[in-house]
């Protein structure tokens, strides 16, 4: 019930804002249509891109080819940075040789790594897969860190009384304790991911919503800018989704408690 609730509120508001927009761009003139497009001009630019395309593909080719680049550079940052967020918590050993390494990459912002992409990968996606890796790679490193560090001193004390063996502590009370803060991690490299996506697209793109952001820019056309825009946050918000079914499966007790 609270779900729903919480669903019918937003979409009100969703309602809400479009017909402010439509008022304020349409019979009221508020907004200079040659800088904000107006809803007619947004759904004529929908319509086109869709059918006979744009920027040398239709928005589901754009959009597929954009979720495939996050989708590989997510995966790639999660598959690294998750077993050594939890082996940087777990072993002091590792932390002290891992961690002066990971403090020197933590502050670059992942944009600051273009030109060596460039240098190393070539104009190719993989170049933008980089990028992206660095921005979803920090995140979940230090939230699966900070998971098993925040672990309740009570169990490991039940476990050290209990007498459980190595192997099974870590599957049964680390992973478990660290899930939570794993979760979090994984929405913040997600959206980490998304938001570095338009500027790797820059690397030399022929398809993808950023690159129908920069064309769009150039042609200075505003309602394909906005449909792009929207594209991206559909995009990134159903990977969310997807995302939030996996934590539940998961980690049933979690929305119980």
């Amino acid at each position: 019930m609270r779900l729903t609730r919480h669903s019918t509120v937003g979409i009100f508001t969703v309602l809400v804002l479009c017909v402010i927009w439509y008022f304020a761009a349409g019979p009221f003139e508020w907004v200079d249509l040659a800088r904000f497009p107006d809803p007619d001009q947004t759904w004529e630019a929908l319509a086109q891109i869709s059918v006979s395309g744009y920027a040398d593909a239709t928005l589901l080719q754009h959009a597929a080819h954009s979720s495939w680049l996050v989708l590989m550079g997510f995966a790639s940052a999660v598959a690294v940075g998750v077993p050594l967020g939890i082996a940087m918590g777990y072993s002091r050993r590792i932390e002290a040789l891992v961690n002066p390494v990971f403090l020197l990459i933590r502050p670059i912002p992942p944009l600051a790594w273009i030109p060596l992409a460039i240098v190393w990968l070539g104009l190719g996606d993989a170049a933008k897969v980089m990028v992206i890796w660095f921005a979803a790679f920090v995140p979940a490193v230090i939230n699966c860190y900070t998971g098993v560090r925040s672990i309740d001193e009570y169990l490991l004390e039940a476990s050290d009384v209990l007498g459980i063996r190595r192997y099974a502590f870590f599957a049964e009370v680390v992973i478990p304790a660290t899930l939570p803060a794993m979760f979090t991690g994984l929405r913040l490299s997600l959206q980490a991911s998304w938001t570095t996506l338009v500027a790797a697209e820059l690397i030399g793109a022929v398809a993808g919503l950023g690159h129908v952001l920069t064309q769009a820019s150039l042609d200075i056309y505003p309602a394909m800018i906005l449909v792009a825009m929207v594209a991206v946050a559909v995009c990134g918000g159903l990977m969310t989704a997807v995302l939030d079914l996996i934590e539940k499966w998961a980690m049933p007790w979690w929305e119980k408690s």
